[in-house]
């Protein structure tokens, strides 16, 4: 049950006691912080290398302890009926319950921190003993008596809710607190998430590190959620490990990132790396075309690995003149079909082109030595790699197995019909080859107009040439706008690492866009991850998750309609209009309501709606700007709408945003992005038609 405070003694007051054991908590992390600001290193460091690693290091950890203000430093509070016991509750900082307690209170948080014993205040959210906070139930208790939910406005207690798990009296019900803190107004950045997580996304959460997850979820239902809460459970049970390989969130593009990142803080990780996959592959590369959909489409389907590898190893010739190596005043000679015997073997392995191009001079100044040795001489190691430098064998391994640019490489395939003909052949038909081709020559690289699709190429004829490192995990979210050749370019980044995978088919936007999950996992390398499905939708309210479900049968048939969970209907409103001032009409209406309003357009209208909005002396942002109390409506291109949650919306035209897309599948599947961002209502303006697939 949900109280308000009262000005009673704390002893009395239970909302009391749990505000002063968040001062008690907040001045015990200030205590942890303070101790670690006064550690002195001079006289524990041997050399400046050493004294520079652990400096950074205390420096993370000072970063670490910080008070986030307006974040709860805890939100919850079990009671288990028995002590858990130490071996349950160990985490990353020695987290431990008091074992002599029988009762045991434990307040689960962001973070741990500890009193000047060394006993706990708070444990953070993903040590082992957190986990009943997340599954519990009254079917199955797991040793809880007592669950405690605890309600906030700006970092401080307000209400408290608990539930009695292990008392049969007590019927099961649904958390008030959790369905205020799914539907409370968004202003300034994205909210603290980690108290909302469910039991089925908490089990995909933690799940283990070697193993590769796939998550299907409609809008809603907490994909991005559960992405991060697992990179920062990753984090935290293998630390070391991941510290050594490296952790990675791709994101679709940068305005998405800049509205995630500021949740990881909340979930005790400050220093997860984040990029998007024009990142990873334009390194050094300036991206300045485009490509039409036709052509996009081709270079992004994986056949194109194929085209690739064929055009690299071309490069390699066989020998038709030996080797002579002259060393001193003898001269060995390596026949022609010795060195190509090597040759092929070196092909046949399937190893790196450039590794391969590595490995030939020693192995021909290997058949030297075996020579020399049957001439009676005794070469070392040092022997063998003069040889491999002799002028000769350096000159033989030029011109059979020569360097390959991976950028000239692909330049050519795309400006050189005949080059692309002959390594295309049985791969593309005539008319795909024409398609990918560019129409005019190009001098350079340099002054290339590359595309994203043309990075990627090269990413991947990159790949081909030199291994690409390998983190440790890689968390991929919106994963259904990538193509085949953009998976493989991901994978590569986690080829001896896991991965998450994020995503909801229906809301592919691309036209190369993922049709299956499995054909997905097997382009990223990962055939045998787990796929697993959310259909309980959290955020998106029943009337309007229903009405844009309308849109299912035609965008993605047999996916599994997103449940809200809400009891609360929400707000929606269907509008016939005559112009832009009854759009920002509907704008200004919903401004009056507390939290965020986006405004949704297709990317040609957004300019109109632009100057209306300005005439009208209404502010507005633009995505990933942060919401204030003064202004708190952005501007949103359909085309940047994915991912993004507004407490409220107004999206104009329906039928523009589905024009806006070369196809109409890729369209609905745009308007099915944009009438799902609205957390408590939506308003749908148009005065053209609506698409015939939202009638009913």
């Amino acid at each position: 049950m949900s109280r308000p405070p009262t000005p009673v003694p704390v002893a009395d007051d239970p909302l009391a006691r749990e505000r002063s054991h968040l001062a008690g908590s907040r001045a015990a992390l200030r205590a942890m912080r303070e101790d670690a600001e006064s550690l002195d290193i001079k006289d524990v460091t041997a050399n400046w290398v050493n004294a520079e690693v652990l400096a950074r290091q205390i420096g993370e950890r000072i970063k670490s302890l910080a008070d986030l203000s307006d974040t709860p430093l805890f939100f919850g509070r079990l009671d288990y009926l028995h002590s858990p016991g130490a071996d349950r509750a160990e985490g990353a900082e020695g987290e431990r319950p008091r074992p002599e307690a029988a009762d045991q209170k434990l307040y689960i948080g962001r973070r741990h921190v500890h009193d000047h014993d060394g006993d706990p205040m708070v444990i953070d959210w993903r040590a082992p003993v957190s986990q009943p906070f997340y599954r519990a139930s009254k079917k199955d208790p797991m040793d809880v008596g007592l669950r405690r939910r605890f309600g906030y406005t700006r970092g401080e207690i307000t209400a408290y809710e608990d539930e009695h798990l292990s008392d049969p009296a007590e019927a099961a019900a649904t958390s008030k607190l959790l369905q205020q803190e799914i539907e409370r107004p968004r202003v300034g950045p994205m909210r603290d998430i980690v108290a909302t997580i469910q039991p089925e996304q908490d089990e995909i959460v933690r799940s283990g590190l070697g193993g590769t997850v796939c998550v299907q979820g409609g809008p809603g239902t907490g994909k991005t959620a559960v992405g991060l809460h697992r990179v920062a459970f990753l984090l935290y049970a293998h630390r070391e490990r991941l510290a050594r390989t490296g952790t990675l969130v791709i994101g679709p593009n940068r305005s998405f990132l800049h509205y995630i990142e500021q949740v990881l803080p909340a979930l005790g990780e400050l220093t997860v790396k984040q990029a998007t996959v024009d990142d990873l592959v334009a390194a050094g590369l300036e991206v300045r075309g485009t490509d039409d959909a036709a052509a996009a489409v081709l270079k992004g389907d994986a056949r194109m690995a194929k085209v690739l590898k064929r055009a690299v190893y071309a490069h390699v010739t066989m020998p038709t003149e030996p080797v002579m190596v002259v060393r001193g005043s003898r001269r060995w000679r390596v026949p022609a079909y010795e060195i190509e015997e090597i040759v092929r073997e070196l092909l046949d392995r399937g190893i790196r082109y450039g590794a391969a191009r590595e490995a030939l001079p020693q192995r021909i100044a290997h058949a030297v030595l075996v020579q020399m040795e049957r001439s009676g001489e005794a070469p070392d190691d040092r022997v063998q790699d003069a040889v491999a430098r002799n002028a000769a064998v350096k000159a033989a391994v030029k011109a059979i197995w020569p360097p390959v640019d991976p950028a000239k490489l692909v330049l050519r395939l795309l400006t050189d019909g005949d080059f692309l003909a002959v390594h295309a052949e049985g791969i593309l038909d005539e008319d795909e080859q024409k398609t990918i081709l560019w129409a005019k020559p190009v001098r350079s690289v340099k002054s290339a107009k590359w595309s994203a699709a043309d990075a990627v190429l090269i990413d991947e004829a990159t790949d081909i040439v030199e291994r690409t490192h390998s983190l440790g995990h890689v968390v991929l979210d919106e994963a259904q706008d990538l193509s085949p050749m953009q998976y493989r370019a991901v994978g590569r980044r986690c080829s001896t690492g896991s991965a998450t995978v994020l995503g909801d088919l229906a809301q592919g936007t691309t036209p190369w866009a993922t049709r299956s999950w499995d054909e997905a996992l097997a382009h990223l390398g990962k055939s045998d991850g787990v796929i697993e499905e959310l259909t309980a939708g959290f955020r998106v309210p029943t009337d309007v998750i229903t009405y844009a479900s309308r849109l299912l049968p035609h965008i993605a048939p047999g996916l599994t309609p997103v449940a809200s969970v809400r009891e609360n209907p929400g707000f929606f409103d269907l509008r016939e209009i005559s112009g832009p001032a009854e759009v920002v009409a509907a704008c200004e209406e919903l401004l009056r309501n507390e939290g965020s309003t986006g405004l949704i357009a297709a990317d040609a209208r957004v300019p109109e709606l632009a100057a209306a909005l300005t005439a009208a002396g209404i502010g507005y942002l633009a995505p990933g700007e942060e919401t204030t109390a003064e202004t708190r409506l952005t501007l949103v291109p359909a085309s940047l709408a994915k991912g993004l949650e507004y407490d409220y919306v107004v999206l104009d035209e329906p039928q523009a945003v589905v024009d806006g897309e070369p196809d109409e599948r890729t369209g609905l599947r745009r308007l099915y992005v944009a009438l799902t961002r609205a957390v408590s209502g939506l308003i749908v303006t148009h005065s053209a038609p609506l698409p015939t697939a939202l009638a009913g």
